[in-house]
């Protein structure tokens, strides 16, 4: 796998060299483009490239954020994954400090660190909880329909749920996360489902909403979830990677 540079150098290759006069607007529309044909590393050097005209440019931060998690789910090596993710981070950061009241810029950050907090152990999993939590209900507080702030709070709760007793315990009486306190299968369910009708073609949403079906004891619901993904059209870049994971899901089932 390559690096965040090399994808870098790579994706500057595949621009034209119109496009490297444009503006900030223009580049992240190039961007846009390049992320639906499912290229997020050529995409990633739009929105680079627009961040780099407009520093304070909130949507091509929260689209750069994008575009590195996005690549950096695929990452089997570690650190280089890690690299990713915190490159998602950091401009999700700053998007953030560009835009606070954009519910699309503090997603995107919430999901750089989820994402991070599951390749980590429990100790180190609740500096990012609190953050996470707080991030997904503020972007949900100014737009209570946002499917990605919702998917969050589904895995949020469902992760923490997952979590041994004594880890629980551990984590809210050790470690100061109480925030785990609050976590349910409940509302791993409710918040799922909700991402699931708000963005029913989404095959992201409608994996975990299976796993969580999982650990519920409903099979039958798990398997349908299962199976919309393998059925479903690709939508996203890691699309066939979830259509992987939802075959591996369903052999379990058996």
């Amino acid at each position: 796998m390559r690096s965040l540079g090399q994808l870098f150098l790579l994706g500057t290759l595949l621009v034209p060299a119109v496009a490297r006069s444009q503006t900030a607007a223009e580049r992240v529309a190039l961007g846009d483009k390049e992320l639906s044909a499912f290229r997020p590393a050529a995409a990633l050097v739009h929105y680079v490239a627009a961040v780099e005209l407009e520093p304070t440019n909130g949507e091509a931060l929260g689209k750069a954020s994008r575009a590195s998690v996005d690549i950096g789910e695929q990452v089997t090596d570690g650190a280089k994954r890690k690299e990713l993710f915190k490159h998602g981070e950091q401009y999700a950061r700053r998007a953030v400090e560009a835009s606070p009241n954009d519910p699309e810029v503090n997603f995107h950050l919430a999901r750089a660190l989820g994402l991070t907090a599951l390749s980590v152990g429990v100790r180190e999993r609740i500096k990012f909880a609190t953050e996470i939590r707080r991030l997904a209900l503020r972007a949900l507080s100014l737009d209570a329909n946002h499917a990605g702030a919702l998917h969050v709070m589904g895995v949020w709760n469902a992760e923490v749920m997952r979590l041994s007793g004594i880890e629980r315990f551990f984590a809210k009486n050790v470690l100061g996360g109480r925030v785990f306190s609050q976590a349910s299968w409940k509302d791993a369910l409710s918040y799922m489902e909700k991402a699931v009708a708000v963005d029913p073609t989404r095959l992201t949403h409608h994996l975990d909403l299976g796993r969580i079906y999982v650990d519920v004891g409903d099979r039958a619901k798990a398997r349908a979830h299962f199976d919309f993904v393998l059925s479903g059209p690709q939508t996203d870049f890691n699309d066939p990677m979830y259509k992987r994971e939802a075959e591996v899901a369903l052999k379990a089932l058996k």
